[in-house]
């Protein structure tokens, strides 16, 4: 569960290729390209230009790079050749990169086009909740309080926290312990130390947290067919706080100080 500073050091290299490709990402025009295109260019541009894995593929039979999440569809959403993106989507993707035999996390949420103000409204208040689980983490702090950061903002603006998934450690595998749930009470849960490195990814909703697997076997839906968001970032703990591995180029200039 506790990684050396090296081993940190190797994840912090694969979460830096992941922040590039989302930068790939973010240089897209994505209304009206299929879903399995983005997947195959993201696989393409992992291996031909990063000289990396994309982790994802053939975990537990998972034959994409990356999971794509459309509107009210809350996670492991699958890569399609018939469904395209379309003006005014909001679009998850999640994708993870592995390097040098360590694994790095992360997604971030897509507005397509002209989106309407509601959908804007979660997408943006999720992202905030994800940077309230973040700064909650610290040495001698308790995954309780990570997640009731995250749990608290979503309920102040009106929407629900997704209890199914959670974060996860992660490193030379891409789930190891320990769990890291969105919601939680403060002072309770396992005490973070020094070189713990796990995902914080919250998935909010705009109706209720429940959620149904479609037939897939894959893909999570909202049961009220209302929006999900989500983002992810990998974090390690360090001494005096924090440090975002998978931090993205235009998240630096804006991020609050957390070390």
């Amino acid at each position: 569960m506790i990684k050396a500073p090296g081993e940190i050091q190797l994840m912090a290299e694969s979460g830096r290729l992941l922040a590039q490709v989302f930068g790939y990402l973010d240089r897209m025009s994505l209304a009206g390209m299929a879903t399995l295109e983005i997947n195959d260019r993201v696989e393409a541009f992992i291996v031909d230009e990063l000289g990396a894995r994309p982790a994802s593929k053939g975990q537990y039979g998972y034959a994409y790079a990356l999971n794509v999440s459309r509107n009210h569809v809350v996670c492991h959403g699958v890569p399609s050749a018939s469904v395209r993106l379309q003006d005014g989507d909001i679009v998850n993707f999640d994708i993870t990169l592995e390097k040098n035999g360590y694994i790095a996390d992360s997604s971030k949420t897509y507005l397509v086009g002209e989106v309407a103000p509601e959908a804007r409204r979660l997408v943006q208040v999720t992202y905030e909740a994800l940077w309230k689980g973040i700064e909650a983490v610290r040495p001698g702090a308790r995954l309780g309080d990570v997640g009731h950061a995250i749990e608290r903002h979503a309920r102040h603006h009106g929407y629900s926290v997704v209890r199914d998934y959670c974060g996860h450690g992660i490193g030379r595998e891409m789930h190891e312990p320990p769990q890291v749930l969105h919601w939680g009470k403060p002072g309770t849960g396992l005490v973070l130390r020094e070189g713990m490195v796990f995902t914080i990814e919250p998935m909010i909703n705009q109706g209720r947290h429940q959620v149904r697997t479609e037939a897939d076997g894959w893909t999570v839906v909202t049961c009220d067919g209302q929006l999900s968001a989500q983002f992810e970032h990998t974090v390690a703990v360090t001494g005096e706080g924090v440090r975002v591995l998978t931090v993205r180029g235009e998240e630096r200039l804006s991020m609050p100080s957390l070390e």
